[in-house]
């Protein structure tokens, strides 16, 4: 993991949907250069802050918690 790099599990995500929802809402916040979304994990790269990242996946509907590298 880099340093610029932000790893969320991910829960009640079950479909492509959900993974483009959640990809969605993270590209959406400012900092965010990237994120890769599948239905346990997404790993953001960028220097937004984990609780935000965390908060807009809960907005969108979903379940993340930071993951503990």
């Amino acid at each position: 993991m880099s340093e610029n790099e932000i790893v969320l599990n991910l829960k009640e995500l079950s479909c492509q949907h959900c993974i483009k929802a959640v990809k969605k809402a993270l590209e959406a916040i400012d900092g965010v250069e990237s994120a890769e979304v599948s239905l346990q994990q997404a790993i953001i790269k960028g220097n937004a802050e984990p609780q935000k990242l965390v908060k807009a996946i809960m907005e969108a509907g979903y379940y993340a918690e930071i993951a503990i590298q």
